[in-house]
């Protein structure tokens, strides 16, 4: 039997509100017996820490502002986060980072929200929950100065960048995680071709539930709705593409998600 970890899972999205538990029990059954539940904004952050606080050892949360969100960032955010960074459920700084893809705040106000964040969780020696899209060469410049700081290292989050991506980011420190773009025929070439020199105890894996439904799951459930049952889909595509077994790669990923979160 599987025992996996999804390292990311909106799992506080309205889409699970009517069926939240029995989404659970599915992931259990399927071997998915932890899951990291992504905090984007304080009030989404504190969401996520009450549903891990009502299914302990079994969900954790993050806390953190998403780039969409950072021009609501001020000194009364970061002191929100640093009340919800103190309660041992919540394991990671983040969502944070920076997204020039849709550019929902100003460049400048992500770089600040980015910074910040940074700077809290090497204060609470926590590690970081890493978002970046369209934005590498802003986005390593503003985490490499900091990079020494982050005692507990952090996790590029729904990494889907090319071999070149790959190595600035496991220079930097970062875990890497894979969620089902890894399937996606139309836009995963890259992670494609990166997924292979991914060192195996710097993998892990994650849903990004419910968005990232693995295009080539079959059969599709009627909603279109990812949700951390099917990691192990994007277990085994891993697996094929590191030439190794689903039981090697699946060990290295909860050991490493145990490691790098503090998971009990």
């Amino acid at each position: 039997m599987l025992d996996l970890v999804d390292i990311g899972a909106n799992l506080t999205h309205d889409s699970f509100d009517r069926d939240r538990v029995e989404v659970l029990a599915r992931a259990a059954a399927a071997g998915v017996r932890r899951a990291i539940v992504t905090g984007a904004t304080v009030t989404g952050s504190a969401q996520a820490l009450e549903l891990a606080a009502e299914h302990p050892g079994v969900l954790y949360a993050t806390a953190g502002v998403h780039p969409h969100h950072a021009a609501d960032f001020d000194a009364h955010t970061s002191a929100a986060l640093s009340s919800l960074l103190a309660d041992p459920k919540i394991v990671a700084v983040g969502e944070c980072g920076l997204d020039y893809f849709r550019d929902f705040s100003p460049r400048d106000a992500q770089r600040r929200a980015f910074q910040a964040q940074l700077e809290l969780a090497a204060a609470v020696a926590k590690p970081v929950f890493l978002h970046q899209r369209d934005a590498h060469a802003d986005f390593v410049a503003t985490l490499a100065p900091l990079a020494r700081d982050l005692k507990r290292g952090g996790v590029a989050h729904c990494f889907t960048g090319g071999p070149a991506t790959l190595d600035a980011y496991l220079e930097l420190g970062l875990h890497i995680g894979v969620t089902g773009w890894v399937c996606d025929e139309r836009r995963g070439a890259d992670l494609r071709a990166a997924v292979p020199s991914i060192p195996l105890e710097r993998l892990l894996i994650e849903t990004d539930a419910p968005y990232l439904l693995p295009r080539d799951l079959t059969p599709k459930p009627p909603h279109r709705r990812n949700e951390p049952a099917f990691l192990p889909h994007v277990l085994t595509r891993v697996a094929a593409l590191m030439r190794r077994t689903p039981e090697e790669v699946a060990h290295a990923s909860t050991s490493n998600a145990e490691r790098l979160f503090g998971l009990n």
